[in-house]
């Protein structure tokens, strides 16, 4: 008779979150083999030992790892296992990349229409906009558009637009060569996320547009396909039209105002402007400031931010000292360099209150 301490395999089941077949199966693989088998039912039976290693084989085989793979992980140091979990994500993200790129090729030939040539920009150039921009983006489950790039192109200029609706983050580009057409798109963020590598180490990258998607092609690289999204993008350019008139105007060391975010003790920072200059506050309640050396023009003002919406802001600035607008504790500020005006950032601020 088996031990009482022991659990028969659906207990054991119960416990890893396995099915019966399931442990049958690692048990005859070798992986996970019973402590005993009735010689007479051939009932199995598992000890409470067993359970973590149960369980970080179902975990395992969750993110697709083979069993030999997982074998060697269950069989190995942490130090070892956590290296070979590394390697197999690298390899289902590796080979998840390709398949998207098959797959775009495929797509790509099954439509007559031929790719419509955008505009040329330097690799090095669309890599950092890219990247400034997209800090203003957000997953947000059924608004798949928060997580997207808005790319409009004219003869002049590619603007790179996005938002979380905390933040609006847009930066212009002037082309290597004039755009060929005028053109208007939102692209996958994270495609474009997947494809910020390429894209730096090119020269120059040609943007060409497909009826679902755009191509980026590289020079000397693999090109690079990034899906469109049909969802309409929000109408930002009204959104900057109505802006009010800035009341109070703060330029500051971009470096000197990143340090005191950091520094800053709370999830939320409050900014006090005055004439005298520039003050972050430690909390609303215990109103310890730390001042900063600050040109501001214009009203005295308190406003508050999230730290999550300040920092991107602030630290996604082109040059050494940032330009704050700012009219009024509830309105959007506007954020740039202080002598540079490709890459501005709209921050929403928080109620003195707290409530959002």
């Amino acid at each position: 008779m088996p031990n009482s301490e022991l659990m028969a395999i659906g207990v054991f089941a119960r416990c890893a979150g396995l099915t019966a077949s399931a442990l049958r199966f690692y048990a005859d693989s070798g992986l996970l083999p019973p402590v005993e088998v009735d010689p007479v039912s051939g009932y199995r039976y598992y000890g409470a030992d067993q359970v973590a290693r149960a369980t970080t084989l179902r975990q395992l085989r969750e993110i697709a790892m083979p069993l030999t793979a997982v074998e060697a992980v269950l069989d190995a140091e942490p130090d070892e296992a956590s290296r070979l979990i590394d390697e197999h994500v690298a390899k289902v993200l590796g080979d998840a990349a390709a398949v998207q790129q098959k797959a775009a090729s495929i797509k790509s030939s099954l439509t007559d229409a031929a790719s419509l040539p955008i505009a040329a920009l330097k690799g090095p150039v669309l890599a950092d906009a890219i990247e400034q921009v997209l800090t203003a983006t957000a997953r947000e489950p059924g608004m798949p558009v928060l997580g997207a790039l808005r790319i409009e192109a004219t003869q002049a200029a590619v603007t790179l637009t996005a938002t979380d609706r905390y933040r609006l983050a847009t930066r212009t580009l002037v082309p290597a060569e004039a755009a060929a057409t005028t053109w208007a798109a939102t692209v996958d963020g994270d495609e474009l996320r997947a494809a910020l590598a390429e894209i730096r180490r090119s020269t120059l990258v040609r943007v060409e547009a497909t009826p679902h998607g755009c191509w980026l092609r590289m020079t000397d690289r693999e090109d690079r396909y990034c899906r469109l999204l049909s969802e309409q993008f929000p109408d930002y350019r009204l959104m900057l039209a109505s802006l009010p008139e800035a009341t109070t105007r703060v330029t500051v060391s971009k470096e000197l105002l990143l340090r005191a975010l950091e520094e800053h003790p709370g999830e939320r920072i409050t900014l006090r402007v005055t004439h005298h200059g520039l003050h972050v506050l430690a909390t609303e309640a215990e109103p310890a400031d730390v001042p900063l050396t600050a040109i501001t023009t214009g009203q005295d003002l308190q406003i508050s931010f999230e730290l999550t919406t300040l920092y991107p802001a602030v630290s996604t600035a082109i040059g050494p000292d940032v330009m704050v607008d700012l009219r009024g504790p509830d309105q959007p500020v506007t954020i740039r360099s202080a002598d540079r005006g490709d890459l501005t950032t709209l921050a929403m601020p928080v109620k003195p209150d707290h409530s959002g």
